[in-house]
């Protein structure tokens, strides 16, 4: 009994006793939070993931930052030590350390948060879950044209936004603009198409243009920018010879965007072939 009197005095005795109590500690807030949030009938869906989601990051954020501190003279005599494997595990670690990276990036230019409907290199989709290696989105597609979920959950690593660009296809706003493409022959009348098209386009959109007015103006405002009108609009492509394209610019609300664009092109579609 005596030879562990001497182990269980050790300050190695006392860190490793401090540890899991804040280790408990943080577990048992953690709970309670999260029982709390998800019994909020205040809260919808997506904010509570959002928030269950802050809260776990915060977790482990306070337990690193803990354990940091309740251990910092003991690793203070391995300092020197440390140097040497600190350069092996940067070289072993380098691909968590670029996600780490990544992620206080994301943190710092608060770039993408749960709910926000993102497309990063060959990922689209609207992001479920984010840690400090890897973000989880809901696949939205095929292809990066269509606004379907594809039931699929696609994870990819927080080190692609230190070496890709980042599209945030709904910054924080209820409605958008969005394109869509209408391919034709050369020899078929574009101009008869353009005008289908534009009042197609008027006709769906109409129940929502005043509000969709009074956002660019917000928009404009906010930021400091001319703001560009929100009314449909039809530009001509030449892509190769013997094609012409006309893209459509139209407004919709960022969640029934789909349902728009697939109005507009059945209305358009009646009446250039009724």
């Amino acid at each position: 009994m005596q030879d562990y009197l001497p182990v269980i005095g050790s300050s190695v005795f006392f860190d490793l006793l401090k540890s899991l109590l804040l280790l408990l500690l943080l577990l048992i807030t953690r709970t309670l939070l999260v029982r709390s949030i998800a019994r909020n009938a205040t809260l919808s869906i997506e904010a509570k993931r959002r928030w269950i989601v802050t809260v776990r990051n915060s977790t482990v954020l306070s337990l690193s930052v803990g354990l940091v501190v309740i251990w910092a003279h003991e690793l203070e005599a391995f300092a020197v030590s440390l140097v040497a494997l600190a350069a092996a595990v940067v070289l072993a670690t380098k691909e968590l350390i670029l996600c780490w990276s990544g992620a206080a990036l994301r943190v710092g230019g608060g770039v993408y948060a749960v709910g926000d409907r993102i497309q990063l290199g060959n990922y689209r989709g609207v992001v479920l879950d984010h840690g400090a290696f890897a973000t989880k989105l809901l696949e939205i597609g095929p292809g990066q044209t269509s606004h379907l979920y594809t039931g699929r959950i696609v994870m990819f690593p927080n080190s692609l936004l230190l070496s890709s660009p980042l599209v945030k296809e709904n910054p924080s706003q209820e409605y958008g603009l969005y394109v869509l493409c209408v391919p034709l022959q050369s020899h078929e009348n574009w101009r008869a198409a353009e005008h289908a098209l534009l009042e197609a386009a008027r006709a769906e959109c109409a129940p929502f243009m005043d509000e969709m007015g009074r956002q660019m103006k917000l928009l404009e405002q906010r930021n400091l920018l001319e703001a560009p009108s929100p009314d449909p609009r039809v530009t001509i492509q030449l892509p190769e010879p013997g094609r012409i394209h006309l893209v459509l610019r139209f407004p919709a609300p960022d969640r029934g965007r789909s349902r728009v664009e697939q109005a507009i092109l059945r209305r358009y579609l009646a009446a250039m072939r009724p």
